[in-house]
C-alpha cells in the first residue's frame, strides 16, 4: 500500500476531499520526521507504537568482495516498535 493509496481510502471513509486528506497525511509524516530529526523526540501513538530513535554502536564490518575491513560509525537509526494490541491483531 502506498501514500496515495492510504490517502483514497480515508478519503473515501470519511466524506473528505482527496487534497485535504493528503495535507494531513503530508503534516502528520512530517511532524514526526521534524521530531524525530531535529528535536530527537520519541512520538508515541496509543493504540499503534512508538517511533524511537535507536543508536547503533561504531563496528567492524567486512567487505566480503574486496576482502577488506571498514568502520561503520556509531549512528542513529529510526525504529518503529508497534503496541501489544497491533501485534496480537497481526496474529
Amino acid at each position: 500500500m502506498t501514500k496515495a493509496d492510504i490517502i483514497s481510502r480515508i478519503a473515501e471513509n470519511t466524506g473528505l476531499q482527496k487534497k485535504d486528506v493528503a495535507l494531513v497525511v503530508e503534516g502528520f509524516m512530517s511532524e514526526i520526521r521534524t521530531n524525530m530529526a531535529e528535536h530527537r523526540e520519541s512520538i508515541f501513538l496509543r493504540g499503534f507504537g512508538t517511533f524511537t530513535i535507536k543508536r547503533r554502536a561504531k563496528k567492524t564490518a567486512r567487505n566480503i568482495s574486496k576482502n577488506t575491513t571498514l568502520v561503520i560509525e556509531a549512528h542513529d537509526i529510526p525504529v518503529f516498535k508497534p503496541c501489544k494490541s497491533f501485534i496480537e491483531k497481526m496474529k
